[in-house]
């Protein structure tokens, strides 16, 4: 009897140091991009047809001289990265988007899937411009390869500087519900519904707007609905148990300095993917923006890398901990 529980013992230690081999520990910075070095808004989702990850990003244009004012964010289009595993990552390209302005800028792609088809909802910045007071809107793109983008339509949203879209599927077959931030009123959460991902219909209705805030992401994990917003603070979380009401929780998340290289500031505009009952957050920094920096704009203060951490849950709130290392290998 006593050699048979050893045997146990023993196949369940082997099978246990299985399962670590294949995992890799995360590095940090997770990604940086090589041609701008400015990668932020991350959004992660797995490509079935290449059986691989793909990072899409918002890339500014972090190391070109001599950019005025803040057109340094604008005049890229969306960056992609790939990976086998989710721990390592290669730049791939940029997105292929056919519906392009003279001087148009790419900003926020939030991108899903859909029975074969792939759905991005982007944030379009007709021009190159040194300052904030200009009109951004949010356009409908779809693809089967996650490459070559065909444009669908511009939303017609609350109002002309409308930002950031973040699309979940409804209960129940409901349809989707997509959550984004209309800047004209106060940075503010709003949302729209649509049956088929095509056509959408504004409530014109504010949902989160206790602070001001961008970059919505909404999840479904342990049995509660997560909202978590860039609060330029760190970032603030919201639960809901209908979608539409959102309690937010005291602390935010990701908002003191981490010891991780180029994890030392705040964390920005994140991801969240749900993967084996675990949840990963993705998010990127300014690594140059610290208290000795404030004021100083330049390459050091403009360049941004994304990092990646895990969600921890107790009580009725999400933390995270940057600093543990994490191991992993994703599974799709």
């Amino acid at each position: 009897m006593k050699r048979i529980v050893l045997a146990c013992l023993l196949l369940a230690s082997l099978f246990g140091f299985a399962q670590q081999k294949n995992k890799q520990l995360i590095e940090k910075p997770l990604y940086r991009d090589p041609i701008y070095d400015g990668a932020a808004d991350p959004v992660v989702i797995w490509n079935k047809n290449e059986k691989k990850w793909f990072m899409f990003y918002t890339n500014r244009r972090a190391n070109e001289k001599n950019l005025d004012g803040i057109s340094w964010v604008h005049g890229t289009r969306i960056g992609i990265a790939e990976s086998k595993d989710g721990v390592k990552w290669n730049y791939r390209d940029t997105c292929d988007i056919q519906y392009r302005l003279t001087d148009y800028t790419h900003w926020a792609p939030e991108v899903i899937e859909n029975k074969g088809t792939y759905h991005m909802y982007l944030t379009y910045v007709p021009g190159v411009f040194k300052d904030w007071r200009h009109p951004r809107y949010i356009v409908h793109l779809t693809s089967k390869n996650l490459i070559n983008w065909k444009f669908e339509s511009k939303l017609p949203l609350a109002s002309d500087r409308c930002i950031d879209a973040c699309v979940f599927k409804l209960p129940g077959n409901q349809g989707w519900r997509m959550y984004y931030n209309n800047e004209m009123a106060g940075k503010s959460i709003f949302y729209a519904d649509s049956k088929d991902l095509y056509h959408w219909e504004d409530s014109s209705k504010r949902i989160v707007g206790d602070k001001g805030c961008e970059g919505p992401k909404v999840f479904y994990w342990k049995n509660t609905y997560w909202m978590i917003v860039d609060n330029w603070k760190g970032l603030g979380v919201y639960s809901s148990t209908d979608l539409l009401n959102w309690k937010r929780q005291e602390k935010n998340i990701l908002q003191e300095p981490g010891k991780g290289k180029d994890d030392g500031v705040m964390g920005g505009h994140c991801d969240v993917l749900v993967n084996n009952g675990r949840a990963y957050v993705y998010y990127f920094t300014h690594p140059g923006k610290t208290p000795e920096n404030k004021g100083i704009d330049n390459y050091t203060t403009r360049r941004s890398s994304i990092q990646m951490a895990e969600l921890k849950y107790n009580n009725g709130e999400i933390s995270c901990d940057r600093d543990e290392p994490l191991n992993l290998k994703l599974k799709h």
